[in-house]
């Protein structure tokens, strides 16, 4: 199983992907990781492919979270078998990024490059609730499930989000593994 989790910041998908890749024993790519070094300093862009492309090559299933489209979008989205669009609404995803940051305070989230201590400030803000929803992004998000509509869910609530987990920790899990039968 392949699958690529995408949306806006404070959506969810990192807690998603980590969720998914221990229950399912996946191997999971956080592009934040591969985006940020220390002190929030942005890796090289070729060092940044190079890490992205390993991953892909490495393994046959896997599960990546992000947007960052430079680092392989289509190959990504091509090769996936699921792609799902956390699409939830602009407050709901600064009040996660909010908690997240109360969660966090002084610390590097599991999910972060190393040395890059949680913060919010005003700039973070404004990606969350405008900069991060621009037309280019949502033409990008809506071209996705034009182009893969029959491996893309869009999940705008907490509430289709944990439906789609359930669908997929079963599927994933089987009948034998989830206790079903």
């Amino acid at each position: 199983m392949k699958i690529v989790i995408r949306g806006y910041s404070g959506s969810g998908k990192s807690t998603l992907a980590r969720t998914l890749g221990e229950r399912c024993g996946l191997p999971v790519l956080h592009l934040d990781r591969v985006q940020w070094t220390a002190n929030w300093t942005e890796r090289d862009d070729a060092e940044k492919k190079r890490i992205v492309r390993d991953f892909l090559d490495k393994n046959d299933s896997w599960i990546i979270d992000g947007n960052y489209s430079s680092l392989y979008q289509e190959r990504r989205l091509e090769e996936a078998d699921r792609i799902l669009l956390l699409l939830f609404g602009r407050f709901t995803c600064l009040y996660r990024v909010l908690r997240r940051y109360h969660s966090y305070k002084g610390q590097t989230r599991p999910d972060m490059g190393e040395g890059c201590t949680e913060k919010v400030d005003a700039a973070f803000v404004r990606w969350v609730l405008w900069e991060g929803r621009s037309r280019k992004i949502r033409q990008n998000y809506a071209r996705i499930a034009a182009q893969y509509p029959e491996k893309t869910v869009i999940l705008r609530n907490q509430r289709e989000l944990n439906a789609c987990k359930r669908l997929l920790l079963l599927t994933e899990a089987g009948p034998e593994k989830s206790g079903q039968t």
